[in-house]
């Protein structure tokens, strides 16, 4: 692997000039231009599996789809009776976490620090792009910025890993859902840097600091949640005002971020699409004026289906356990609704809350509970590209990012395809295979 070899020899190149000595290396010829082929492709702007198809990539980017010719001296990869798809979008990962996987997520905030979790990332960030996934959001980690720190190893080529989107810390209320409570007073005690914040004032700190340390999208607690420190606050219950909302937005879209809104309940959503957010994660309980407002204002929803599927863990506090039963019949009338009405849908699958690595199974989830295959693969492409606010991936064309994978058969005849990819390549560079 490419970057495998490129990240060995760094290694030994800097070793020796550490020593004040001059080698050379010879690397393995490498062509300039890749020439894939594969029974299928999907294409996205049409909603539809075409065939055979051949793809041709030099420099991290696709140059033609089905040239007259293939170059002299290219590199072929044939894939055989497979499909190739667009590298996946995310929108919804927890890419440095590991929450409740281990006996300790209760605890794990106060005896861990940003370099264990950023350490685990590097686990995770290979773990999502060998199952197809070359782009993700990852809406909030704990403090010290993690995420942010495995998105630039990422793109300094240190490690193998997605495209990052890091929010850093969560926006949250004293006591809210995103705040890390439930210690003695005086444990872990956060504020605006740490995107813990109350009022105007405060919430506007909150995002100068997140941007200033190198996030590339906002995340805002609106209500609170399932798995949230603050036991006693209702799972629907609204956290922050409508003021603060529109603050938040306001000055992340000075900062050229868009911001992303954890909401489960009614009012906390409305207020949070009035304020002007990109998207509402979750969406647990829509009402037909949430559904309006959100097709008014083209706010996304990102749902989360396949957790509801999850058994928890043994360890699950008895009042988190009793919220996700509530929810679990609420977020699927919602999805329905909102699907019936055609409002904008990307795909997020809240990893991190469960293993990584199997972000594919949400496909399979989305369509069990009424989503049309064509329409789920199009939440993880076009549409998950359109609500990161860029056009350079999301389909494989000419000029976009060589960000390609393969399965074996075609995901509009079985979706669960998808949870078996068996190419990978992110920019040119071929991670499975």
């Amino acid at each position: 692997m490419n970057h495998l070899i490129n990240r060995r020899l760094r290694v030994r190149i800097q070793f020796l000039a550490a020593w004040g000595v001059l080698a050379i290396f010879t690397t393995p010829a490498i062509a300039d231009v890749q020439a894939i082929t594969a029974q299928r492709l999907f294409e996205p702007e049409r909603g539809r599996v075409t065939g055979p198809v051949t793809v041709l990539v030099e420099d991290g980017s696709i140059t033609a789809v089905n040239p007259a010719r293939i170059p002299d001296g290219a590199e072929r990869i044939d894939l055989g009776d497979m499909t190739l798809l667009p590298g996946l979008l995310d929108m919804h990962t927890h890419i440095t976490g590991d929450y409740f996987t281990g006996d300790n997520w209760v605890t794990t905030p106060v005896m861990e620090t940003a370099p264990d979790w950023a350490i685990r990332g590097v686990v995770f960030a290979d773990k999502t792009l060998q199952a197809g996934f070359t782009t993700v959001r990852d809406l909030g980690a704990l403090p010290g910025f993690p995420d942010v720190a495995l998105m630039r190893a990422v793109n300094r080529g240190e490690v193998p890993g997605p495209d990052i989107w890091p929010a850093g810390h969560y926006i949250s209320i004293t006591g809210g859902h995103c705040d890390v409570t439930g210690f003695a007073p005086g444990v872990m005690e956060l504020g605006p840097k740490q995107g813990v914040s109350d009022g105007v004032d405060e919430v506007i700190k909150a995002v100068r600091y997140q941007a200033k340390h190198g996030v590339r999208v906002i995340k805002v607690c609106a209500t609170a949640g399932v798995y949230s420190f603050s036991k006693s606050a209702p799972i629907g219950a609204q956290q922050y005002s409508e003021d603060e909302l529109r603050t938040i937005v306001t000055e992340a879209t000075k900062l050229g971020l868009k911001v992303a809104a954890h909401a489960h309940g009614t009012d906390g959503i409305n207020a949070a699409v009035r304020a002007g957010v990109a998207s509402i994660e979750h969406g647990s309980i829509l009402s037909d004026e949430s559904i309006r407002l959100m097709k008014e204002r083209g706010t996304y929803l990102v749902p989360n289906l396949y957790i509801n599927d999850m058994p928890l863990p043994d360890n699950t506090p008895a009042e988190v356990r009793e919220k996700s039963d509530y929810l679990v019949p609420l977020v699927v009338g919602s999805l329905e609704n909102a699907y019936r009405a055609g409002v904008n849908m990307a795909l997020g699958t809240d990893s991190g809350v469960y293993p990584h690595g199997v972000n594919g199974r949400e496909f399979a989830a989305l369509v069990k509970n009424g989503i049309e295959p064509v329409d789920a693969l199009l939440m993880a492409t076009i549409h998950a590209a359109d609500l990161l606010g860029v056009d350079d991936r999301g389909v494989i064309a000419a000029g976009k990012r060589a960000d390609i994978i393969a399965v074996a058969g075609n995901p509009l005849d079985d979706i669960a395809v998808m949870e078996d990819v068996r190419f990978v390549m992110k920019e040119g560079v071929v991670y499975k295979r």
